[in-house]
């Protein structure tokens, strides 16, 4: 209905990509839930963005690697009579390395968090999408999910997971008035490549977009109902020629970007 905020959850919130969603979403008049596993971190963007923006903004810390936390979040809006109108799935980690030598309880945990936590968000939070005829949900994937990625293999291997889940579920909810939006950016300035160990590898040596970049680029995809949004043209090139090139010269290519030696 008109005059109710249009309340957006974002997963991953703390820093990065989802810092910069929170507070072009903000600019945009969103009303917001911020959750992560680091509570300073979300209140002191809280504080910056209602001073900022004026709009109501809400912190629920979490750690959607818990396979409970995904319902917990979803009582947690209940509680709070949120209806949500937007779900930005951008929690998520990555790890650089051999997949038989990475840590096996690391990678379990990356599957959680990327693939299990965004499925499970996702289907709770959807059907009440459909039923009011409005919102959607902003997933965010990656370049990576368009081909196999030697030494990052678990990580791309979720963003494909990723990709494909969004993409089938725009066609499902367009005709509910629903957007459902794969937002898959490349190299990009943020904490996420010093987890993943991508600082000294080839990829970001190429060149990388800030975070902020990414997540304007972004929203205005998704507010322009798009199935799949790739910013910057250099990435835009990359995800088509690894959609038309043999798929072993694909991933001979990521494998190289990688850089492991």
């Amino acid at each position: 209905m008109a005059g109710e905020p249009r309340w957006t959850v974002i997963t991953g919130a703390s820093s990065g990509i989802g810092a910069e969603l929170a507070r072009v979403f903000a600019a945009r008049g969103y009303a917001l839930v911020l959750t992560a596993r680091r509570h300073e971190r979300l209140e002191a963007l809280a504080d910056e963005i209602r001073q900022a923006h004026g709009v109501p903004v809400e912190v629920m810390a979490l750690d959607l690697e818990d396979r409970e936390a995904p319902q917990d979040l979803a009582e947690m809006l209940r509680e709070r009579g949120i209806a949500v109108h937007t779900l930005v799935n951008n929690a998520g980690f990555g790890l650089r390395g051999y997949f038989a030598s990475l840590p096996h309880e690391k990678q379990l945990a990356m599957i959680d968090l990327n693939v299990t936590a965004l499925a499970s968000l996702t289907r709770l939070m959807l059907p009440g999408m459909i039923e009011r005829r409005r919102g959607g949900i902003l997933n965010v994937a990656s370049i990576a999910a368009f081909q196999a990625g030697p030494y990052m293999a678990v990580y791309y291997a979720t963003k494909a997971f990723v990709l494909s889940l969004s993409e089938a579920l725009h066609d499902e909810a367009k005709p509910h008035g629903v957007t459902v939006t794969a937002l898959c950016p490349g190299p990009t300035e943020s904490e996420f490549s010093d987890t993943a160990g991508l600082k000294d590898s080839r990829l970001f040596k190429a060149g990388a977009m800030t975070s902020a970049e990414v997540a304007r680029v972004g929203l205005a995809g998704y507010e322009a109902g798009r199935a799949i949004v790739i910013p910057g043209a250099k990435n835009r090139a990359g995800a088509i020629g690894a959609k038309f090139m043999p798929r072993f010269v694909s991933r001979r290519i990521a494998g190289l970007l990688q850089g492991m030696k």
